[in-house]
């Protein structure tokens, strides 16, 4: 539903925010996410288990919780794009922009004509409260909305400054490994040809006063990269968070059962253990 974008206006103001992926489609996940405490979800379309209705529930869930909620799109579409604006998203992130004439289209998309090129259905949809907000909505909705480019390609750094230069495109998202891929180092983020593929980008998004948004890798820390001028972090996702605390607990518990020094204090803390008090 319609709101204000409190994300947007955190970045805007100077300040520092963190975010989390959600690839499961699960709107429980979305929701203990939001609870336990981050700024945003990134609903991911392009990579994710989810389908239109589970990005919904995440949404709700999420902002029932007082995150902002984001999508990633599937590709770089018109109608993904439409389609994730009407179901009310707070902000979109569109992958894999290779060059200006690609981030004209992905700005265009997000706004209606003649600014834009958005298909028109704000008297129904769930951004506008299925029409109820209407009016409203069509006054607010590109100012409430946050939308983040990808430069995830060789060729998307070539072009990083013409792309960083164009209106409507909020904030410039690194996207290491497809990077780092494209530049033929499969699976090494942060191999030195790919860092100074980063610092380039990094360098256009703040020529042009663009926020600046990534994911951490071994080699560039949360810490780091928002000491070198990143506003927005997604430091996780929930596959990786569910996968790393299911691993821990099985070696524990298999230490445990075959009777390991130090099992019992490795175990885990207990179906209810670890909740704030």
């Amino acid at each position: 539903m319609f709101r204000r974008n409190e994300l947007k206006r955190r970045l805007l103001k100077g300040k520092k925010a963190f975010g989390v992926f959600l690839d499961l489609g699960h709107a429980p996940v979305a929701e203990i996410c939001a609870a336990a405490g981050y700024d945003c979800v990134l609903i991911d379309r392009e990579h994710g288990m989810g389908d239109i209705h589970s990005a919904i529930a995440e949404m709700a869930g999420a902002q029932a919780h007082g995150a902002t909620a984001l999508v990633r799109v599937k590709a770089n579409d018109p109608v993904e794009i439409k389609l994730a604006l009407d179901i009310g998203v707070e902000g979109v992130m569109i992958p894999a922009i290779n060059n200006a004439s690609e981030a004209r289209r992905a700005a265009q998309a997000c706004v209606y004509p003649p600014r834009g090129i958005r298909g028109f259905a704000a008297s129904i949809v769930r951004a506008s409260s299925y029409g109820l907000h209407a009016a409203e909505y069509l006054k607010r909705a590109r100012d409430e909305l946050l939308v983040i480019g990808q430069i995830e390609t060789r060729e998307g750094v070539e072009a990083a400054d013409a792309i960083a230069a164009t209106e409507g495109i909020d904030m410039i998202f690194v996207g290491p490994y497809d990077l780092t891929n494209s530049y033929g180092h499969l699976g090494e983020p942060d191999h030195k040809e790919t860092l100074k593929a980063i610092a380039r980008v990094e360098k256009a998004a703040k020529k042009h006063g663009k926020l600046l948004g990534a994911i951490p890798t071994p080699a560039r820390s949360a810490d780091g990269l928002y000491r070198g001028g990143y506003d927005l972090v997604i430091s996780h996702s929930d596959v990786v968070m569910v996968r790393a605390a299911a691993e821990a607990d099985v070696a524990a518990m298999r230490a445990l059962t075959r009777g390991g020094k130090g099992a019992k204090a490795r175990a885990g803390g207990g179906l209810f253990g670890s909740g704030k008090k």
